[in-house]
């Protein structure tokens, strides 16, 4: 008896839920959802790259301190205070270790940022192919709920014939499958899977032209030919500029 009255409420309620399931109303409910995300994941990937602005300008400002700290023991020692210039090699060494433990965390940030920007970028790619599911969706929806209403309304015209309703409920349950099916297929499609092995493709690609940029400066690889001009080539683009940072200049031990 309790099994039949469990089966009693499951049908009578899962009617009532699956009636008040409006399919185009559910989905653009989906889509203004992931439209909310967009401008609390720039403000995240906004304070990311904040981060490796603050430590960008950090490293300049220390090597411009160390340049004036430079100088002043330069000057120092010229007058004989070496007492001043010992003081200040000491203050020049702790810039120094200062300095490279921005640059490792300037390093850090930046690859944080980059991540962050990629995962913005695959975020709102993967928004935009939602939104143009969602719309065949809900046009499938649409020529659904037209088609039961044709139905219903030939049914409507045979109402002595009791297999129009066996009919009528067997390309209910069918359009039901056909629409499930449908779902499926979109949601397993793997074209997420390939624009985001493209965006890597891409990045990858970047990191290896910068690192030939470094070794061609660096006198590590041989640079680029460049194509001679008036042959109906288009003049080689300027050189990269790679950002070096300014170099410290290196303390000498004083030697009387």
């Amino acid at each position: 008896m309790w099994n039949r009255l469990k089966r009693l409420f499951r049908s009578i309620f899962g009617g009532i839920i699956e009636r008040a399931e409006d399919p185009e109303l559910i989905l653009q409910q989906l889509i203004r959802d992931m439209k909310d995300e967009v401008p609390k994941m720039q403000n995240n990937v906004a304070q990311v790259m904040s981060q490796e602005k603050r430590l960008e300008k950090e490293i300049q400002a220390t090597q411009t301190s160390m340049t004036e700290i430079d100088n002043k023991i330069k000057a120092a020692i010229r007058t004989g205070h070496d007492d001043i210039a010992t003081t200040l090699i000491g203050e020049l060494q702790l810039k120094q270790r200062t300095l490279e433990t921005t640059k490792q965390n300037h390093e850090q940030a930046k690859v944080a940022s980059v991540k962050a920007r990629e995962f913005l970028d695959t975020y709102l790619a993967q928004m935009r192919r939602r939104q143009a599911e969602a719309m065949q969706l809900i046009s499938a929806a649409k020529q659904a709920q037209m088609q039961e209403r044709m139905a219903q309304t030939m049914a409507s015209f045979q109402l002595g014939d009791t297999s129009h309703t066996f009919d009528d409920m067997r390309e209910k349950i069918a359009n039901r499958a056909a629409a499930a099916e449908a779902r499926a297929e979109l949601a397993s499609s793997t074209l997420d899977a390939r624009m985001q092995n493209v965006d890597r493709e891409l990045a990858n690609i970047e990191q290896q032209d910068m690192l030939l940029a470094y070794k061609q400066q660096m006198g590590l690889a041989p640079a680029a030919e460049k194509p001679a001009l008036g042959e109906g080539s288009p003049a080689a683009p300027a050189e990269k500029s790679l950002g070096s940072a300014e170099r410290v200049p290196q303390t000498r031990k004083l030697t009387e």
